[in-house]
């Protein structure tokens, strides 16, 4: 039986990408930062009838918690098939009135950008970086980065582009997908010779807590889009990005 990791799974895509996943016959590690929260996630898969899933506590910002959770997955397992980064923030506020105040490069707090780069992108360096002995026992190993659209400069820099929500109002959460998805083009680059397939994924503009419940996509396709390239075959793409909700035709976007 296959095995995945997922951060930030006791909610919204990430617990759907898990029970999708179970319903692909995976045995699941459920990340949670609380992990009360996360054993309700699995308590609820379980009443669904998935039993392979057992949460695990981690803070993807925290060192000794990211340590913590290697040893505790490295107890069950000596093999980690598959990784999904999902834990994210965006460090947008609303204000008294319940309207988005915008992250704008002229002043947006630096501390702000520390404390979403801390989850966003060094959080997920942290994650890959300890599990990776495991990925490597692989005959498949795949990593997801859990990215957004949001992140792509090529699109940015069209002044036509327009995006419902984040765009011009989000420079935090926009510039730290853009340096993740530098990252994954580094990983995928430098483990090119090998049967990893490392990618970015956009979920879409998914209805969660994560933007207010402003989205439009439903965590059922956003999990879809996250699952199939956990799933891919050793002919598939590595090194990519993709958004099925910009592109439906072949899913790539530009970075």
């Amino acid at each position: 039986m296959k095995k995945a990791f997922i951060t930030g799974a006791n909610k919204s895509i990430g617990l759907e990408t898990a029970r999708q996943l179970l319903q692909q016959g995976f045995s699941v590690y459920l990340g949670s930062r609380n992990l009360e929260n996360g054993q309700k996630a699995v308590e609820q898969l379980k009443a669904e009838g998935w039993i392979d899933v057992e949460a695990v506590q981690i803070d993807v910002a925290d060192d000794d918690s990211v340590k913590n959770a290697r040893t505790e997955i490295g107890k069950k397992t000596d093999v980690l098939d598959v990784l999904i980064n999902n834990a994210g923030i965006t460090g947008v506020k609303l204000d008294e009135n319940g309207n988005l105040i915008p992250q704008t490069a002229e002043s947006t707090s630096i501390d702000v950008f520390k404390e979403v780069y801390e989850t966003n992108v060094y959080g997920v360096l942290r994650v890959t970086q300890a599990f990776l002995d495991l990925l490597k026992k692989s005959d498949e190993p795949r990593i997801v980065m859990v990215s957004s659209s949001q992140g792509s400069i090529t699109l940015h820099s069209d002044p036509g582009y327009n995006y419902k929500y984040y765009h011009h109002k989000g420079v935090v959460y926009l510039s730290s997908k853009s340096a993740l998805n530098m990252v994954t083009v580094n990983l995928a680059y430098e483990l090119r010779n090998t049967n990893f397939k490392i990618n970015a994924v956009s979920p879409g503009f998914t209805k969660t807590d994560l933007n207010f419940n402003h989205g439009t996509g439903t965590v059922e396709d956003a999990g879809k889009r996250i699952v199939k390239y956990a799933l891919v075959g050793n002919d598939g793409p590595t090194g990519k990005f993709f958004c099925e909700e910009t592109n439906p035709e072949t899913g790539e976007i530009p970075w």
